[in-house]
């Protein structure tokens, strides 16, 4: 199995790394500061390869694909994990800025856009190709109760409707959003209930045993289907 990952220097990102080299994967990692990513350095070993990548640029991507074209010629699974999250949950519209809206939406939404169109011709030679992308249940419209975090929520929305529309466009593909709880790391906080290890468990569980028929859906770690 070949994978790529994006956003994979720390928290859900490094442990599904770490995941994937012990199902004995060959990982491709993306990341923004690769001289800072040593801990994933150690746990890919032999087993990956560390590149620079910026999802938000798209000269940083086409030079992560030069450089994946040299080591392989297909992918069999597309992780889409790199993300931001710029406002606060309680902010409300009058603390939104139209740069924290643009480069959050750059990042987490076009992001993955940019690259899953630069992995679609590794993607189809790949064995049952499968793109998961990274959402969260705050981009669920009908699950919005508590309002705030106007950005992130609809980049993720972003994400969703990205994943449906691709899923419809290349039935060829298994094209999954997931939601991976809320996670002990940088973005969850603390206090967050979920370590990021028995997240990154659950999500590589929904993406093995995720099929054709469950293309264009939105489910969490545990696989639970969610709504839109």
């Amino acid at each position: 199995m070949v994978v790529v990952i994006t956003g994979a220097n720390k928290g859900i990102g490094l442990e599904l790394a770490k995941q994937a080299v012990a199902k004995g994967a060959r990982v491709f990692c993306g990341v923004r500061r690769p001289g800072e990513a040593t801990e994933l350095k150690a746990a890919l070993g032999k087993n990956g390869e560390i590149f620079g990548l910026d999802v938000s640029s798209d000269n940083s991507v086409s030079s992560f694909v030069e450089a994946l074209r040299m080591r392989t010629k297909e992918i069999d699974v597309l992780i889409n994990n790199a993300g931001v999250y710029l406002d606060s949950q309680n902010g409300g519209i009058e603390s939104l800025t139209s740069q924290m809206l643009l480069e959050t939406l750059n990042i987490n939404s076009v992001g993955p856009v940019r690259m899953t169109r630069a992995m679609l011709p590794f993607l189809k030679v790949g064995k049952n190709a499968k793109v998961a992308s990274v959402s969260s249940l705050m981009g669920s419209l009908s699950d919005n109760k508590a309002g705030g975090a106007y950005a992130y929520r609809m980049s993720k929305t972003a994400v969703n409707m990205f994943v449906k529309t691709l899923a419809v466009d290349e039935s060829w593909l298994t094209a999954i959003a997931l939601h991976p709880g809320w996670v002990k790391t940088d973005m969850g906080g603390r206090a967050a209930p979920l370590e990021a290890s028995k997240s990154a468990e659950g999500i590589w569980t929904v993406i093995e045993t995720s099929t054709p028929a469950d293309s264009g859906k939105f489910f969490n770690h545990a696989g639970r289907e969610l709504p839109w």
